[in-house]
């Protein structure tokens, strides 16, 4: 089970039966064998309250349930496909971000508020990304996506880490996070992401960072 990079538009995954993936609507390239594709009506493991947690955040992106005995082939619109194997923590991720995951992993949501407070709120605002983030937890594979590729930066906790709200992806792990500006609230009104925020992520894990802070 698990993904497969092909390549850095591509991941391959073997379905097996009785074991069930979750994709994104679209992102089946080709697949072998038997495999069915139908839609989510569950909102993934998460639920209905994943589901509305989708819909308040205007975040427009249906699952498919992938069921079978075959091979599947995922990308979507030419974008950069990173696999992220999760040991047992929580990754959040935006939910226009993932490409698909195993059924072991639990889906929620989570409201970016209750990490960072007001400025979680803020942040949700800048990057134009919704105010809730997609939560994936236990063992398994996600594949998400990203423009230009994707780097892993580690946090510990004698190194915070500064990322630009709009390249942000994905993190992992113990962390906190708070946005910061190094320019007072009159000079930001008007302004987007760029120097003007900067996303502060403290504690232990990691935090994947896109090469474009183009939004998908």
């Amino acid at each position: 089970m698990g993904f497969e990079e092909v390549n850095s538009k591509m991941v391959r995954a073997t379905v097996t039966p009785g074991v069930r993936l979750f994709s994104q609507r679209g992102a089946m390239l080709a697949y072998r064998g038997e495999v069915t594709f139908t839609p989510d009506l569950l909102g993934g493991q998460g639920g209905v309250m994943s589901m509305i947690g989708r819909r308040v955040a205007n975040e427009s992106t249906p699952l498919m349930t992938v069921e079978g005995d075959g091979t599947v082939f995922f990308g979507h619109g030419g974008h950069h496909v990173q696999v992220i194997r999760l040991s047992g923590d929580t990754l959040y991720v935006e939910a226009d971000r993932l490409l698909a995951f195993e059924g072991t992993l639990e889906q929620g949501t989570v409201f970016l508020g209750s990490q960072g407070g007001v400025m979680g709120m803020v942040r949700g605002q800048v990057s134009g990304q919704g105010l809730f983030t997609t939560t994936l937890k236990g063992h398994g594979a996600v594949a998400v996506m990203a423009h230009g590729g994707v780097l892993e930066v580690p946090i510990t906790p004698q190194r915070p880490v500064h990322v630009d709200p709009q390249a942000y992806v994905a993190h992992h792990g113990d962390v906190r996070n708070r946005l910061s500006t190094a320019l007072g609230w009159r000079d930001m009104v008007g302004r987007g992401s760029g120097e003007a925020f900067q996303l502060e992520l403290s504690g232990s894990g990691a935090v994947y960072v896109q090469a474009s802070e183009e939004k998908l």
